[in-house]
């Protein structure tokens, strides 16, 4: 693993550099002051990195680099943002964060240049638009639209109408629900937004990572009076002082009881209590979701997109989603 990044030429004289890094804690050591400065809004890639580094990077059938965007050459220049390509299934996300459109287009010309083939890209509205475009226009194809997110944060939390049970961390006893019903969530979420599921990441269905995050308390399972578990709600390690809710899951049969929205006031209230501020992402498609989260106090903090870039029409240019 590299720990010097790759510079990338993506332009003349006077534009944007791209610096690619596969060693992650090298690409800390020079992204952490954006990561620290809007905690919320990087809290994606400050997490998956920091995982990263302690698990000594990430195994994937496909790229994995994290991305700094300078408006010059040298370490003096000034960083206009970062991204990353690190997820291990197909077709491997890029995650783009904030940045001018200069820059979102630079990056494009240096993976294009590199000769790596990209066809979906996800994060920041409108910059994950502008990297898209500018890589369809280059490599030819189409961008559309997958899925619309929206990332929220805790503001003043209301307490919901309690409901009878009790939230628990989970233990190892719970490992075979807690993958299940991981593996459940992404397939869910999919559906009630109308969408085909996406295979479930490695991360959310291996045993040691998850048996990891029970033995770090970060699952936690609602019973109700009869001691049935019937909610789960989980959370990320906190970066930067910002911990992120997710999953949130409730068996189908078991909705629209108040499970999930004390079971994520309460789970907020801890975090709280460690002095983290919270947020959770939301897919926009889906109201009940949405709508349980604002009852609670979250409010929206950037919307952000998940694109597709298909090939190009044997027939012609064709107008996508705009």
């Amino acid at each position: 693993m590299s720990e010097q990044p790759q510079v990338v030429p993506a332009g003349g004289a006077g534009e944007p550099v791209v610096e690619l890094f596969e060693d992650p804690a090298a690409f800390l050591a020079v992204a952490e002051p954006v990561l620290g400065e809007a905690p919320v809004l990087t809290t994606v890639v400050a997490t998956v990195t920091r995982r990263a580094v302690e698990h000594g990077g990430v195994v994937s059938s496909g790229p994995v680099w994290w991305a700094v965007v300078r408006d010059g050459p040298g370490e003096g220049a000034a960083v206009l943002g970062v991204a990353m390509r690190t997820l291990p299934v197909a077709p491997h996300w890029v995650y783009v964060l904030p940045m001018p459109p200069a820059a979102a287009r630079a990056l494009a010309r240096a993976l294009h240049a590199r000769g790596e083939e990209v066809t979906a890209v996800n994060g920041a509205t409108p910059a994950a638009r502008d990297l898209a475009e500018e890589l369809a226009r280059l490599g030819g194809g189409v961008v559309r639209v997958e899925e619309h997110v929206r990332l929220h944060l805790l503001g003043d939390l209301v307490e919901p109408a309690p409901v009878p049970g009790r939230l628990r961390v989970a233990d190892r006893d719970d490992l075979a629900l807690a993958l299940a019903w991981f593996a459940a969530f992404e397939g869910d979420a999919a559906r009630q937004a109308g969408r085909d599921p996406h295979p479930t990441p490695p991360e959310l269905s291996d045993v040691d990572a998850m048996r990891q995050r029970i033995d770090q308390g970060r699952v936690w399972l609602w019973e109700d009076e009869q001691g049935r578990v019937v909610h789960l709600s989980a959370a990320n390690p906190p970066a930067y002082g910002v911990a992120r809710i997710g999953p949130v899951f409730t068996p189908p049969e078991q909705r629209g009881r108040g499970w999930a929205s004390n079971a994520v006031a309460e789970v907020s209230r801890m975090l709280r209590a460690q002095g983290n501020e919270v947020c959770l992402f939301t897919d926009q498609a889906n109201p009940t979701s949405n709508g349980v989260y604002a009852r609670l106090g979250f409010r929206p903090v950037v919307d952000l997109e998940n694109l597709r870039i298909d090939p190009q029409p044997r027939d012609g240019p064709r107008d996508g989603p705009r």
